[in-house]
């Protein structure tokens, strides 16, 4: 497998990258943490009221605490699974995996405060939003870096 299929695997799950890596210490870390934080947070059922529109709720149970940890787990995970694949050998190729787990990061603390269109998207979808940004000011500070 080549190493976008490995980062593919592990956005849909922290630690198969690296499974698939044949790095089995560090997939079953990043099981664990997942699973850990997962629990914690209580982040499926916040994700089930984020799908059901009761967003109100989804700050009210969020454990924010724990939660704040996923971003950094999520993303460090993802690179992880990427390099260790081949992948990212240009210079600064991790920026953007860290600005947008900062961002997200940033997002989720703020999420309670911030209205898209009139709305609150809540501890999910707001952070989920703020990849968008996070990628684009990583490819830009990398773009930078790199031609200076």
């Amino acid at each position: 497998m080549n190493p976008k299929e490995k980062l593919v695997w592990s956005i849909a799950f922290p630690g198969f990258g690296q499974m698939l890596n044949g790095k089995y210490f560090k997939g079953i870390l990043f099981i664990l943490l997942e699973f850990v934080i997962n629990v914690q947070s209580h982040f499926n059922e916040v994700i089930m009221l984020s799908f059901n529109g009761e967003i109100e709720k989804t700050f009210a149970r969020t454990e924010y605490q724990w939660l704040m940890f996923y971003p950094c787990v999520y993303f460090f995970a993802m690179w992880d699974a990427y390099k260790d694949a081949g992948g990212g050998k240009e210079p600064y190729s991790f920026l953007p995996f860290v600005s947008s787990a900062y961002l997200v990061t940033v997002g989720l603390m703020i999420s309670s405060k911030i209205k898209v269109f009139g709305y609150l998207l809540g501890t999910v979808w707001f952070p989920m939003l703020c990849v968008i940004p996070g990628v684009v000011i990583g490819i830009l500070i990398k773009n930078l870096l790199r031609k200076g």
